[in-house]
């Protein structure tokens, strides 16, 4: 049996069970002739679990109208800010701080993260996370 023809590979950050026919979406899917509707019902319940995250997913769209989502999981940025309750991130890092993160914090989020990381050690992780944090304006209090 041959292999389906992939038209296009598509990467699109989504609000967790809210994805929508409205734009941006709707446009996005529709050039490259996706189901919009198929889509949208697709990947919401796929991240029922995720509510309040935003998602990252990869969609594979075949020649024939079908197509695959592969879920990347939540990015870092996310996590953090859900994890302290910040709506943004700092506009300038070194100089405006705009929260604190403990390392027992940090290592909840390395634990949650670490599928999606390219370490499977735990201190590794901690590091990766930490980057994320402190370019997002965010002291790493010292235990």
């Amino acid at each position: 049996m041959a292999k389906k023809q992939i038209k296009t590979i598509m990467k699109l950050q989504i609000e967790a069970g809210k994805a929508t026919p409205a734009p941006p979406i709707g446009p996005a899917l529709g050039q490259h002739g996706v189901p919009i509707q198929d889509f949208c019902n697709r990947f919401n319940d796929m991240t029922k679990k995720h509510m309040g995250y935003q998602v990252r997913c990869e969609l594979k769209v075949y020649k024939d109208r079908t197509f695959e989502i592969e879920l990347k999981g939540i990015p870092t940025a996310n996590l953090i800010q859900k994890e302290i309750g910040l709506k943004k991130g700092s506009a300038e890092p070194n100089q405006i701080k705009v929260g604190k993160l403990t390392k027992k914090q940090i290592r909840d989020i390395a634990e949650k993260k670490i599928d999606d990381l390219n370490t499977k050690n735990i201190e590794s992780a901690m590091k990766i996370v930490e980057g994320t944090a402190k370019s997002m304006g965010l002291e790493i209090e010292k235990e």
